[in-house]
């Protein structure tokens, strides 16, 4: 009988166990569907703020577009072009409606920590105040079409960021070279990366000097929001997994060579002014690239609940924040 006892006993300890670990069960899948509904009422905040010109960066990419398109008809179409992000029709707007919608399918990611990561990601890339920054990189390209006639914003001028960060002048439109949302790397037969416009935006090369090399770029880039900033939020983990790849590319044929190659994304640049809260406190462009078995932490507790983009407004963006 006394021998029964410690088999009971340890019968029980495993019923209770397991029962336990029943009522502590995976509460990922529950995080994932609720930023996924908190940011489609962002999207829908966001659709809104875009048409009723409540975002400043979006009326100045408007107004700078047409500005420039009267006083230089031969970049009209890529004018145009640029101002659709200005409208919900734009790259990054529907990019992060695609984001949002991936977010159903668990198959699109390696595994449950790395969707979760991207459902916050894309609920914070859906904020109004970031996503009115992340406009300043198509504003200041049309700025810089204008060879100075329109300011730049949120960012120093272009001389001062070449001086700064001892980078080299690709031409306007270089903010938007690393940015999936307007162009992709590709490789050459030499193995030799290269940027390549998608659509419209390819009139840039009429404005480059030169077709711009990664090898090239990623030493001597300058600022711009997506790659010092914005690149954490406005990148999901299928374009993070392709730019991580072409740096393993160059990295590998520079060792080959018996050279070391940075990441274009190990030193970030200066020269972001006047950014909201949000992008201030954004985690470091370095960092977008995870690791499959890093483990992922959502900065919101289920207890104290999401927070509910419903009850924000786009107030003071019009004012510059």
């Amino acid at each position: 009988m006394a021998g029964k006892l410690p088999r009971v006993f340890t019968f029980f300890i495993i019923v209770f166990l397991s029962l336990n670990l029943t009522g502590c069960g995976d509460d990922r899948p529950e995080q994932i569907a609720k930023y996924q509904q908190l940011t489609t009422q962002r999207l829908a905040q966001l659709k809104t703020g875009l048409e009723s010109n409540q975002l400043r960066n979006a009326t100045l990419l408007q107004q700078y577009s047409d500005l420039l398109a009267k006083q230089s008809p031969e970049l009209a179409p890529l004018l145009s072009e640029l101002a659709l992000d200005a409208t919900t029709q734009g790259p990054m707007f529907q990019s992060l409606l695609r984001r949002n919608n991936d977010l159903s399918t668990a198959a699109n990611f390696i595994n449950l920590d790395q969707q979760l990561a991207e459902a916050e990601n894309v609920y914070q890339a859906t904020d109004p105040s970031l996503y009115n920054d992340m406009l300043s990189d198509p504003v200041n390209v049309v700025a810089d079409l204008s060879k100075g006639k329109l300011a730049r914003v949120n960012s120093i001028s272009r001389e001062a960021a070449a001086l700064a960060n001892g980078s080299e002048d690709f031409g306007p439109g270089s903010q938007l070279v690393g940015n999936p949302s307007y162009g992709s790397w590709q490789s050459d037969s030499s193995g030799t990366s290269f940027w390549a416009w998608y659509g419209m935006y390819a009139m840039f090369s009429n404005v480059f000097q030169r077709p711009i090399r990664y090898d090239n770029w990623s030493s001597l880039r300058g600022y711009s929001y997506y790659n010092d900033v914005g690149r954490y939020r406005y990148t999901s983990p299928r374009q993070a997994t392709a730019q991580n790849n072409t740096y393993q590319q160059t990295k590998k044929s520079f060792e080959r060579q018996g050279k070391r190659f940075d990441s274009p994304y190990a030193k970030p640049k200066t020269g972001a002014t006047s950014l909201s809260r949000q992008s201030a406190s954004a985690p470091k462009a370095s960092t977008t690239t995870r690791t499959s078995t890093s483990k992922f932490r959502s900065s919101y507790s289920k207890t104290s609940s999401f927070r509910n983009s419903s009850s924000r407004t786009t107030r003071g963006i019009s004012r510059g924040k």
